[in-house]
């Protein structure tokens, strides 16, 4: 197949977007048990807690703070954090397999791994410094070490799904 980074590109954006619906999937089911057996009984009954009053997340402070910015200074209601979330964490996952497509085409070295590597450079640049740098959510220092294992196989999960979706996506293309 021939080198085109703009169909990699293409390929890489849907990849993207089917993969981070992927990972939400993952995680609300098999990451949501995977947490629980890996903690400690102590932070399984603080999260149930946290469960019943639900708050803010990286992709919802997101989005009130491009909101904020545009609208100089006006801030999104619980409810429109809630619904903007979620298209901030597709924009991120679209944009980031685009990139990530488009570099598939240039370096085939990108795809190590078949898109574990990908998945953990994500999850290492966004989740561990990212986020923390950024005050959308704490430090991985300010939490116990299991409370990152469900996230990074969230990342594992993407990064594969976004290869395999890429690679299925270019060869149609």
């Amino acid at each position: 197949m021939e080198k085109h980074v703009g169909r990699g590109i293409v390929a890489g954006l849907a990849a993207g977007l089917v993969a981070s619906w992927v990972m939400n999937e993952f995680m609300t089911g098999p990451g949501h048990k995977l947490q629980q057996a890996v903690q400690s009984p102590e932070d399984n009954e603080r999260d149930a807690i946290q469960s019943e009053n639900p708050k803010e997340d990286a992709t919802m402070k997101t989005a009130d703070a491009v909101v904020s910015t545009v609208t100089g200074g006006q801030h999104l209601s619980w409810e429109q954090r809630v619904k903007a979330g979620p298209a901030v964490h597709y924009a991120f996952g679209g944009l980031m397999g685009a990139i990530y497509g488009g570099l598939a085409e240039l370096w085939p070295g990108v795809r190590s791994g078949f898109g574990i590597t990908f998945g953990s450079v994500i999850f290492t640049g966004a989740d561990l410094l990212a986020v923390p740098a950024l005050k959308l959510g704490p430090s991985p220092i300010e939490q116990p070490t299991t409370a990152q294992v469900s996230p990074w196989d969230a990342h594992l999960v993407y990064g594969v799904t976004t290869e395999f979706v890429r690679r299925t996506v270019r060869a149609l293309l």
